[in-house]
């Protein structure tokens, strides 16, 4: 399956990049699965927090595609446990091209929220934008695992 991750900024933070590259490294023979770094339209100075969510939008539009499947993970999306996040990612089309994207510091423009396939949450708590990147990047991992049967779940 081809999965792509569109972020805004890097991972700057060395531990947080180095798990990732785990869990990539992890998951390497289930999946394909591409990061996209986008510039981060916070760091512009003098911009309100619409301005910067409607740039990053335009931003992220250019690289999805019409066929494309876009979950965007927003804090008030749909709560999914492992198992039932292990069937998600199970029944997303393996003929199309699946786009996780996790919003900038302020959150997501409504144009996003509007094309999204799915909305999900990781979960009710807050966690800084770099940081959900980790967290989702395990879960995909964990949710493979639950797939293929193996003990990294339990």
């Amino acid at each position: 399956m081809n999965l792509t991750l569109i972020q805004f900024g890097k991972t700057k933070d060395r531990w947080l990049q180095e798990g990732i590259n785990e869990y990539l490294k992890r998951l390497g023979p289930y999946h394909k699965i591409s990061i996209l770094e986008l510039p981060d339209a916070s760091l512009k100075a003098n911009q309100d927090e619409e301005a910067v969510r409607s740039k990053e939008a335009a931003s992220a539009m250019r690289h999805i595609q019409p066929q494309d499947s876009l979950i965007l993970l927003d804090e008030a999306g749909e709560l999914k446990s492992s198992l039932q996040f292990s069937q998600f990612l199970s029944n997303l089309s393996s003929s199309k091209r699946s786009i996780f994207l996790i919003g900038g510091v302020f959150g997501v423009h409504a144009e996003l929220k509007a094309r999204a396939t799915h909305i999900i949450s990781l979960s009710p708590l807050t966690f800084t934008h770099r940081m959900a990147r980790l967290i989702l990047i395990e879960q995909i991992y964990r949710a493979t695992m639950i797939a293929q049967n193996r003990s990294y779940h339990i």
